[in-house]
């Protein structure tokens, strides 16, 4: 699906060409957002503009080094995109980052920082909220790795959309009895009284 935007077209790559593009990669990363979301649900069931990746910040030049032919720019908070130099660290308040094969081209993929504590995934949302790195995205049966669905609908609930209110739909029934816990748990630490939580817990 091609979008327009201020910042030039988006063309996502499909979460099967993500992984071909990321094969040499030797960090984790993890197909995100609502890709994510249809990768757990098994099915798709509605469109995207764009395709999400996440990956540890302290991974961040690895993929710099997997594309090196690319052309990368950060979103610097107010949503700014600049250009994001070969080698450069990425400040704290980084999180986004957009790639494309080469100037004019679309963009293909928007990488997202994840925060770490040493074996430990810490979220944005709320420092107490914690997992081991491992735990944070299942390998499918396809072999592309993914956010965990109950960490990718955390990150949605701060704010949702009506398509997050939609992937939050999809995705509830195919939760076990102990992501629902764990999600229930977490959006109370990061947002207080949430309206998914008594759906969580009911």
């Amino acid at each position: 699906m091609r979008t327009e935007t201020p910042w030039g077209p988006w063309e996502p790559d499909s979460p099967a060409e993500v992984a071909a593009r990321l094969a040499e990669l030797r960090v984790p990363w993890w197909i995100a957002g609502g890709y994510a979301v249809e990768l757990a649900v098994g099915h798709a069931f509605r469109e995207h503009t764009d395709i999400d990746v996440a990956l540890l910040r302290r991974d961040q030049l690895a993929v710099q080094e997997a594309l090196p032919s690319w052309e990368w720019w950060a979103a610097d908070p107010p949503g700014t995109l600049r250009r994001w130099l070969p080698g450069e660290v990425l400040p704290a308040g980084v999180h986004d980052i957009w790639c494309r094969p080469g100037g004019g081209e679309p963009w293909r993929i928007q990488f997202m920082l994840e925060e770490a504590d040493g074996p430990v995934w810490v979220s944005r949302r709320d420092r107490r909220v914690r997992r081991p790195v491992e735990e944070i995205g299942p390998v499918g049966a396809d072999g592309i790795p993914r956010l965990a669905p109950e960490i990718q609908l955390l990150y949605k609930g701060k704010s949702p959309r009506p398509k997050d209110e939609r992937d939050f739909d999809a995705l509830l029934p195919v939760l076990s009895p102990s992501q629902r816990t764990w999600l229930a748990w977490a959006v109370e630490i990061a947002y207080g009284p949430h309206p998914w939580v008594a759906r969580l817990r009911a």
